[in-house]
Parts: C-alpha cells; sequence; structure tokens
C-alpha cells in the first residue's frame, strides 16, 4: 500500500501510510500495538507534532498520520528503539504490507 510523505512547510514533514487490511483474527492485538505506539511518541518525541492511526472507511484499512518538526526528527522516529520492537509485531498482523512514497510541493 502507498504511503505519501509530503513536506509542506518549511520545516514541518507530513505523511499519510495506508496499512493493508488487518487480519480480522488480529485486529485487537493490531489496535492495541497502534495505540501503544502513539502514546509512545505523544510523550516522548517532541518533535514528531503529530502521530495518529485512523480506521478508513474501506473495510479493515487503516492509516497512520505523521508531521514532524524536520527530516531530522523523521529520521530519530523511524530509529526508536520503541518502534523496532513493535514495527515486526504490527506486521505480523497485517495481510500485506505498506510503502512509503516521497513527494515535493507543487512550486
Amino acid at each position: 500500500m502507498p504511503s505519501i510523505l509530503i513536506q509542506i512547510d518549511e520545516p514541518t514533514l507530513r505523511s499519510l501510510n495506508k496499512i493493508a487490511p488487518a487480519a480480522k483474527r488480529q485486529r485487537a492485538e493490531f489496535i492495541r500495538l497502534c495505540r501503544q505506539l502513539e502514546d509512545h511518541v505523544r510523550s516522548n518525541e517532541p518533535d514528531t507534532l503529530t502521530y495518529e492511526f485512523f480506521k478508513l472507511r474501506e473495510e479493515n484499512r487503516y492509516a497512520v498520520l505523521e508531521s514532524f518538526r524536520d527530516e531530522a526528527a523523521e529520521h530519530r522516529h523511524m530509529n526508536s528503539k520503541l518502534l523496532a520492537e513493535t514495527a515486526p509485531k504490527i506486521s505480523a498482523c497485517l495481510d500485506g504490507t505498506w510503502e512509503r512514497e516521497y513527494f515535493d510541493g507543487l512550486e
């Protein structure tokens, strides 16, 4: 599933990651792990401005909306210990995967 990382305003980076359908049998564990990450990011990553999972209107499809103060903040988030520990557990709950795409502004 493609995701989008858009540089909206200097120096803020924002991304929307569409996540493959969660396996129905593991939906509760998927949601628990997502909430754990949201709580951790809010408490420990002051330069991550937004980090929130959403259930899309399509059946069993989810997204995470991320916004970072700058590219360095995104790298700190992506290299955090909890994300390294939790991402494989989230992936195990999915029927598929996601991928990140980078975009520049129109002008």
